[in-house]
């Protein structure tokens, strides 16, 4: 397939193309995304046109671009990298122009990227996506689209993003989902805390593992290896930690009290499954406060597991979830929520 080949796909009164991203197209996706979310929308490069452009051409974006009969921008989705893992991509940052909804854009742009565009590039081994729990269409899709649901990251989004749709009073919970596309067997080791939970995610994967207990503790003198990233406008912090070390609970202890010193009220700790000592960490972040978030495939290239606190309240009755699954995963959450709070952190 050309970059430039489009999918037409018939509508009313006009028809709409689906295809790649084109250099003029950037313009059009600024006015989108202003259109629907005003300037509140968190990732600050969707309304600066040069940097849509340079942000394909370097790959770091790919966006796939719905255009009415005159070349118009009315929807778009974008895939790109927002884990350490080199070959996990994100589906996401997509919407529709309020006058073209219901009309099938979003399937067909999504139908482009998941079938057509992903399977050509060799360095994309897995996609996932984070489908908004105030409704349940992106759900319905990315089911429909063959991925598998792993977790669900509570209260993530700020009610802020969506003041101009009006469509959230809160914060807004995501379901995180995976698709493979290639395939990469490995050791996974689980913490003996949530080995029941994740077995039941992993007997759905759509891919291969071989599963441990973790059980080994750091060596002696070992030295925790951990990034965070905060998003101020979100309020979120994930943090990663890809080696866990003897030094954990003094080193995420320091982590921990700088995003709460710029004003996080969610952090997401992702830790990678294929460190035989993950349980230690586990352990110690069950001890601050943290509670069950999900699996999280090829995260590190190897698999990583969610936890989270929150510092703010959540709202548990306003998720909207679509399969029996994810209702069950969610009452997996609450569960293990209730005990965070109900243990004082740090006993």
């Amino acid at each position: 397939m050309k970059n430039d080949e489009d999918r037409t796909v018939a509508g009313k009164p006009k028809s709409y193309a689906v295809g790649t991203f084109r250099p003029g197209d950037a313009e059009g996706i600024v006015l989108l995304f202003r259109g629907v979310y005003g300037e509140q929308y968190p990732i600050r490069l969707f309304y600066d046109a040069e940097a849509v452009r340079r942000a394909n051409a370097e790959g770091r974006y790919h966006s796939i671009v719905a255009r009415d009969d005159d070349g118009a921008v009315i929807g778009v989705e974008h895939l790109y990298r927002s884990a350490p893992g080199p070959s996990l991509y994100e589906a996401g940052a997509g919407l529709v122009r309020r006058d073209w909804r219901n009309r099938g854009l979003n399937v067909a742009m999504l139908g482009f990227l998941y079938e057509e565009f992903v399977p050509q590039k060799r360095e994309i081994e897995e996609v996932y996506g984070e489908a908004v729990c105030n409704h349940p269409f992106m759900q319905k899709v990315v089911e429909r689209f063959r991925h598998v649901e792993t977790g669900i990251e509570v209260a993530l989004m700020p009610a802020e993003a969506y003041a101009k749709e009006g469509s959230a009073p809160g914060r807004v919970a995501v379901l995180a989902a995976f698709r493979c596309y290639q395939s990469k067997p490995h050791r996974i080791y689980l913490p003996a805390a949530y080995e029941r939970e994740l077995r039941t995610v992993y007997a759905r994967l759509d891919d291969r593992r071989d599963l441990a207990l973790s059980d080994l503790p750091p060596s002696p003198g070992s030295a925790s290896q951990i990034a965070t990233e905060v998003f101020d406008f979100a309020r979120v912090a994930r943090i990663s930690v890809r080696d866990v070390g003897a030094d954990f609970p003094d080193a995420f202890a320091r982590v921990e009290t700088d995003a709460t010193a710029r004003k996080a009220v969610v952090l997401q700790v992702m830790v990678r499954l294929a460190d035989p000592s993950v349980g230690f960490a586990v352990d110690e972040l069950r001890r601050r406060g943290y509670f069950f978030g999900g699996a999280l495939p090829r995260w590190f290239d190897e698999d990583g597991f969610l936890m989270q606190r929150l510092l703010c309240p959540p709202d548990f009755e306003s998720i909207v979830l679509h399969s029996e699954f994810a209702k069950g995963l969610l009452e997996t959450i609450r569960r293990d929520w209730s005990r965070a709070v109900a243990e004082p952190a740090g006993r």
